[in-house]
């Protein structure tokens, strides 16, 4: 059983996790240096250093070598042996106590098989960001008591071939606690990570995730009870559909497995971008069409969506009648003008219908009525 927050073996692993975790500010960038108990620290030029430095004293607890051109690393390269191999000291013991190795921004291009032989005390070893094209199957053989290895930045140029070797590098590894995957574009879990039976965290932050299978998910789990690692899962373009199901369900059985689990957000489809995924409800996520399963073209319910829409609409609607009133309320004086100059306008032509109304109505202006056809009209002198 791995050991647990609060025994010995848990502390010395957050010390050495620590240890590595701190930028390299304390040896400068072109530079290796190593501490032990006699030496805190010492520090030398590595601008030209294109092999491990042969000057580091046998009881040297730690080394840190930054900014050197390496480019290959060699078998035994730490025990002494020259560049081809065949040093009086290939193969042996050179640095018994070694416990702590950073090799970051060493240009490192290749680890051939047993590169790490003859440091039989390492139990942190950390070669990110170094462009590695080429990792040997046996490149770890050696660190039996390995409990920290990181590899963030560092598989990028490799491509599928190089993650297919980590798994058998990995596998030697028995007491590995933490592995840092971060920023490898990796687009599964390495299958040798999850057999490592006292892991203890797993970070593959920043990488192609777009979800974790279900033969994923059962990795991460152990027999017996006991819980898996830990998983830092965040910066991820995750896809929200109806292959999320299943690790949707995991994370709420499991969420302090997860310490990032309230960052991971979808990544598609669209009408969830940028949704958290704990937010979400497993019940109501659905695929696109069939085939979504095998393009993994997935979407949720539109139900939610709908909602959104509807009241986006009467937001709108409510900022236009907001700025119609305040529109009305700035020309408030011009309408009452216009109202005005209106109404004298409409009594103006009242008035006029009115007078024509009550000159037609007087009967003294009214016409004569005609004479009758065929009377014979007299005078008033006539005497008829």
């Amino acid at each position: 059983m791995a050991p647990r927050a609060g025994q010995p073996g848990f502390q010395g692993l957050l010390i050495v996790a620590a240890a590595l975790s701190q930028p390299a500010a304390p040896c400068p960038f072109q530079c290796y240096c190593f501490g032990g108990p006699k030496v805190l620290l010492r520090c030398a030029s590595g601008a030209e250093l294109r092999q491990p430095p042969q000057d580091v004293p046998p009881d040297a607890r730690n080394l840190t070598i930054v900014g050197a051109n390496l480019t290959v690393l060699r078998a035994a390269a730490f025990a002494g042996g020259d560049a081809d191999g065949d040093g009086d000291q290939a193969g042996g013991v050179r640095l018994p106590l070694l416990n702590a190795l950073r090799l970051t921004h060493n240009h490192i291009e290749v680890v051939e098989d047993g590169a790490f032989d003859g440091l039989p005390s390492l139990t942190a070893l950390d070669l990110s960001h170094n462009p590695l094209r080429a990792l040997g199957g046996g490149a770890f053989r050696g660190l039996r008591a390995l409990r920290s290895l990181q590899l963030n930045y560092a598989l990028v140029r490799g491509g599928p071939a190089l993650l297919a070797v980590l798994d058998v590098a990995l596998a030697p590894l028995a007491e590995l606690r933490l592995l840092g995957l971060a920023g490898n574009a990796l687009s599964r879990l390495p299958p040798a990570a999850l057999r490592l039976a006292r892991l203890e965290q797993l970070d593959v932050r920043f990488n192609a995730l777009a979800g974790l299978g279900p033969d994923e998910l059962r990795g991460l789990e152990r027999d017996g009870g006991l819980s898996g690692p830990r998983l830092l899962l965040a910066d991820n373009p995750l896809r929200c559909g109806c292959a999320a199901r299943p690790l949707l369900a995991w994370l709420h059985n499991a969420t302090e497995r997860v310490p990032d689990a309230r960052r991971l957000r979808c990544s598609a489809p669209r009408a969830l971008l940028d949704r958290p995924l704990l937010d979400l409800d497993g019940a109501r996520l659905r695929c696109a069409d069939s085939g979504a399963d095998a393009r993994g073209e997935e979407a949720e319910a539109a139900g939610p969506e709908l909602e959104a829409s509807y009241v986006f609409f009467g937001l709108v609607l409510a900022l236009i009648g907001l700025i119609f009133l305040m529109v009305l309320y700035l020309n408030r004086r011009g309408i009452q003008r216009w109202m005005r100059n209106l109404r004298e306008a409409c009594r103006d032509q009242m008035e006029g219908y009115h007078y024509r109304y009550e000159q037609d109505a007087d009967p003294r202006r009214a016409p004569a009525p005609a004479a009758p056809a065929g009377s014979r009209a007299t005078s008033p002198g006539s005497g008829l």
